[in-house]
C-alpha cells in the first residue's frame, strides 16, 4: 500500500491531507492548538477519529504515545547513538532507521521490512510517499511518520534558535 504524505512546514494549527496512488484523500491530520506539546489527530475519509499522536512531555529524549482506536497503543521513542539517531516502536515493535532529514528510512521488524519512507516529486506537489507491507499498519505507520516529523521540526527550531543567539 503506498500513500503519500504532502510536504509542509508544520505551524500552528496542522492541517494536511494523506492520500493514496490515485491522489484520493485517505486520511487527514489536524494539529490541537492549544495544548501542551505536540497532539494530532487522524481522521480517516468520513471524518471519523482513526488515531491520536501526542507528546509526552519531561522526556530526556523526544517520546510519543500513539493511540489507535480499536488497536493496541504504541509509544514512538527516539535513541540516539554516537554518529545517528534511530526511532523504536512498542507496537508493532520496529526500528526506524536511515536518514530522517533526507525522508528516506525503514520500519524494521521480526518480519523484515514493514514500511518505507522515501521523498517523491508528485503532480500535486511535494510528498513523503509511504510504502506500507501490511495495510493493517496504515495508521501505525502514518503515527510513527507523523512523530519523527514532529521531532524533526523541534530539532530544526532549536537549531535556528541558537544560531540566531
Amino acid at each position: 500500500m503506498k500513500l503519500y504524505i504532502e510536504q509542509k512546514v508544520f505551524s500552528i494549527g496542522d492541517k494536511f491531507r494523506i492520500m493514496d496512488a490515485e491522489g484520493q484523500t485517505r486520511f487527514t491530520v489536524e494539529g490541537q492548538i492549544f495544548s501542551l506539546g505536540k497532539k494530532l489527530h487522524i481522521y480517516d475519509e468520513n471524518h471519523t477519529e482513526q488515531a491520536v499522536l501526542v507528546q509526552k512531555l519531561l522526556t530526556l529524549l523526544p517520546k510519543f504515545e500513539l493511540e489507535v482506536n480499536g488497536g493496541q497503543n504504541c509509544t514512538i521513542s527516539r535513541k540516539m547513538a554516537l554518529f545517528h539517531s534511530a526511532f523504536e516502536t512498542s507496537y508493532p515493535q520496529w526500528k526506524v532507521t536511515g536518514n530522517f532529514t533526507g525522508h528516506d528510512y525503514q520500519f524494521e521488524g521480526s518480519n523484515g521490512t514493514a514500511a518505507s519512507v522515501h521523498k517523491k516529486w508528485m503532480s500535486w506537489g511535494d510528498s513523503y510517499e509511504v510504502d506500507i507491507a501490511d495495510e493493517a499498519d496504515a495508521l501505525y505507520v502514518i503515527g510513527v511518520v507523523l512523530a519523527i516529523d514532529a521531532v524533526l521540526e523541534a530539532d530544526n527550531a532549536a537549531a535556528a534558535s541558537s544560531a540566531s543567539n
